[in-house]
């Protein structure tokens, strides 16, 4: 094994048993959908327990719609070719935007309700539910746009990858501490996971801004921006309803 005068090189660090390969290192077989589904089935749930007056269509027809979807999802990204590759782009960029325009209506249903009869316990609720169904759908867009999608991202050589729309911190660590430069992109091949996309979501519906992930594109900052005002508005009706409640007119 070589060594430095401090002990293993970089590369030559033992790993524990239960820790398998970088997270985020490059796999010829692409990135596992089971976090992905597991997100659009959460959506889906999430959705079909939004109170009546956050409901423009039947109860079930967008779950409905996005469980179709995501099956073709799961079938044309278990037997990929390039053409199946593309058709499962399109797949889940169209099922990700069907759950954000379906959360935006509600939200906009949500604001068209205040001053209204409608239970204020169950809006408070309903306002939980866009919020965290927001972030579902964000995620899935910014996972499949970003770099030209997991499949891309993840099987594709570093230098025909198309450009980034975020750079994340593991995209500048190569000039911080071994331990820490050692996961960084330039000497691990790192590449974003679909949890890097949820995180970063989150703390975007939560901070209502940019956290340690930046925007490169337009359209990504066009995105995080929507995301961003829809989440501080949800925010804002939630206060609203609190105090209506409390004052005795939210019902």
């Amino acid at each position: 094994m070589r060594s430095t005068p401090h002990g293993p090189a970089p590369d030559q660090r033992p790993q524990p048993s239960w820790a398998g390969p970088r997270l985020g290192s490059r796999q010829q077989s692409g990135e596992s959908l089971l976090l992905p589904t597991i997100a659009v089935a959460v959506a889906a749930v999430v959705y079909g327990l939004l109170p009546d007056p956050l409901l423009l269509l039947p109860r079930l027809l967008i779950p409905g719609i996005e469980g179709v979807l995501l099956v073709a999802l799961v079938a044309t990204h278990r037997w990929r070719t390039p053409a199946l590759t593309r058709w499962s782009r399109v797949l889940s960029i169209v099922l990700s935007l069907i759950v954000i325009g379906t959360n935006l209506v509600a939200l906009g249903l949500m604001v068209s309700s205040l001053g209204s009869d409608a239970p204020g316990p169950a809006m408070l609720l309903g306002a939980m539910q866009v919020w965290v169904t927001g972030i579902i759908g964000f995620a899935l867009l910014y996972w499949e746009l970003d770099r030209g999608g997991p499949v891309a991202r993840h099987t594709w050589p570093r230098e025909v990858v198309p450009l980034a729309d975020w750079r994340f911190s593991q995209d500048e660590n190569d000039d911080a501490v071994t331990e820490v430069a050692d996961g960084a992109s330039k000497k691990a091949a790192w590449m974003p996971h679909f949890i890097d996309y949820a995180y970063l979501s989150l703390t975007n519906s939560s901070a209502f801004s940019p956290t340690d992930t930046m925007p490169l594109s337009a359209r990504a900052k066009a995105l995080m921006g929507l995301q961003g005002t829809a989440a501080l508005l949800t925010s804002l009706l939630v206060v609203a309803r609190a105090v209506g409640s409390m004052s005795g007119g939210g019902g």
